[in-house]
């Protein structure tokens, strides 16, 4: 469902994305995981078209993001780590308002909309002002925006920003039950535990490049076998944490 081959973004003289290669299938959700700088954030503005690359290309269910983005768009929902919602609307009419944007007809939208919204948490909340929000409360909207269109890609950055233990825990239920339904999802996350958890495949990020992917069991391979988990694969490959803890 996902494609991206030979990838590179510059920023004049800083290479952000260089040379990157990745696939992602249906039925699976893939992680990003990489530290600050890592170049994850422009990786995703590309595959959601926010950036063209410089070089390579991506597509998303077979269609160019950079020379058919309508089509490319039409299948994908990306809920971005710092997600805009017009703060003057209720809830029902920022999810109609999205509605409307992909041609959702009236009762999909209803139905799909009050499913997550419910699931969520939300639905008593469905004709409140969304500026009377938390900020917990405006993520699961967002996420509630993109998961009733009933995307075949889901690219989520950050997506557990804001969401209290409970939030977490009916995130990971609904990307499982979407994996299952046959979605193709991106998890872009520092948090490595739940990476962990609930990643079919990991793409470890440094400075622009993937040094390292697979499941947790073919990360190890990259990294020496005294690494107990993912955390200690990660900073290893990512850090001097090695010659830091050396030091201590």
């Amino acid at each position: 469902m996902i494609e991206i081959q030979d990838c590179t973004k510059r920023y004049r003289e800083l290479v952000a994305v260089n040379n990157l290669s990745l696939s992602v299938g249906e039925s699976e959700i893939f992680g990003l995981l990489g530290p600050n700088g890592a170049g994850k954030s422009t990786l995703i503005k590309m595959m959601v078209g926010l950036m063209k690359p410089d070089a390579g290309s991506i597509k998303i269910g077979g269609y160019d993001i950079s020379a058919d983005p309508v089509n490319a768009k039409k299948i994908m929902a990306y809920v971005p780590e710092k997600g805009y919602i017009y703060e003057k609307l209720t809830a029902w009419e920022y999810l109609t308002f999205i509605g409307g944007l992909y041609a959702i007809d009236n009762l999909t939208l209803e139905k799909n909309a009050a499913e997550y919204l419910k699931i969520l948490g939300l639905l008593e909340w469905r004709d409140e002002v969304i500026g009377n929000f938390s900020m917990g409360m405006k993520q699961r909207l967002l996420l509630t925006s993109a998961f009733m269109r009933n995307p075949k890609v889901i690219i989520l950055d950050e997506p557990h920003n804001g969401l209290d233990p409970k939030g977490v825990r009916l995130l990971k239920d609904i990307l499982f039950r979407l994996k299952n339904e046959g979605t193709a999802i991106i998890l872009s996350t520092h948090i490595i535990a739940i990476a962990e958890q609930i990643c079919d495949r990991i793409a470890i990020i440094n400075r622009g490049s993937v040094v390292a992917q697979g499941t947790n069991e073919d990360l190890r391979h990259y990294a020496k076998s005294s690494d107990k988990d993912l955390e200690d694969i990660f900073l290893r490959l990512t850090s001097d944490y090695e010659i830091l803890r050396d030091r201590l």
